[in-house]
């Protein structure tokens, strides 16, 4: 079998534009299909944490407990330390890992949590085997991804289909699967898993506020990451077809009937003991 960690990239990067939305993500906005089965003495992994917001909140609401947080790009670590040192959180750290190989013994934590890592990996049903090796029995492996073929947007801008084709053909090339959403539960079930509650909830943005925010980051994220480089670099787009790509995130945030959602997909399993 392949080295997944050879053959799988990260599309996006963590340019400021992609941390700009990284850093906005929480638990409540984020992980709000898990909160509710969270206990204060928990041990929490959160795989492919990032600049660590949604880490932090984790380690707020296990207060008894302790949260780990790791990721593969170990430059992002740093900001996720920050993050956690500036809510005086002690329950909480942050290291190197990859998912299709955790060095965790068998059943170290009460709950493994991974939001937006999925679509990203070689094996996402190894990454989900590796996942609930760590777990222990009773405990959950939560994971939450977009589905970007889902996502729905109004006016009907024509430059806003071709980021999507072009976005869905550059991650597909790096090694991910951009529609994971649909896909978790059945990746969950070919994982072994039986205890699998599947759910769905979006991100939406419609205000004025929220829609500069959301085609500001992706029309800075399509000329300036590592995703752009990646465009051009694979042979996906020339840099006048990524320019017109960020031409009409522009434009369709100045729409004020503008309107933007975000489809995910979410599954809750439980490892039987």
């Amino acid at each position: 079998m392949p080295n997944q960690r050879e053959t799988a990239v990260y599309t996006h990067g963590h340019h400021e534009s992609v941390l700009r939305s990284h850093t906005w993500r929480t638990a409540a906005n984020s992980a709000a299909y898990l909160l509710g089965s969270l206990k204060p003495h928990m041990k929490v992994l959160d795989i492919g944490c990032g600049p660590g917001t949604i880490t932090a909140d984790l380690a707020e609401l296990v207060p008894d407990g302790h949260v780990t947080g790791v990721d593969q790009a170990a430059g992002v670590l740093a900001r996720a330390r920050a993050t956690a040192a500036e809510r005086g959180l002690d329950n909480v750290e942050f290291a190197v890992a990859d998912v299709h190989a955790l060095d965790y013994p068998d059943d170290t934590f009460c709950v493994v949590h991974a939001h937006q890592v999925l679509q990203h990996v070689g094996d996402p049903v190894r990454a989900l085997r590796e996942m609930r090796r760590v777990t222990r029995p009773g405990g959950f492996v939560a994971v939450r991804d977009a589905d970007y073929a889902a996502m729905t947007w109004y006016p009907e801008v024509p430059g806003l289909d071709d980021w999507l084709d072009l976005y869905e053909r550059v991650a597909r090339a790096n090694g991910g699967e951009p529609d994971a959403g649909r896909r978790l539960r059945s990746w969950a079930l070919a994982a072994g898993f039986t205890d699998v509650t599947a759910t769905s909830s979006t991100w939406t943005y419609a205000t004025r506020e929220e829609r500069e925010w959301w085609s500001g980051l992706w029309a800075d994220r399509t000329l300036a990451s590592a995703y752009a480089e990646r465009a051009t670099g694979g042979g996906h787009a020339t840099d006048a077809r990524l320019r017109a790509v960020s031409q009409a995130w522009r434009e369709w945030g100045e729409r004020e009937d503008g309107w933007f959602a975000v489809l995910h997909g979410e599954i809750l399993c439980r490892k039987q003991a």
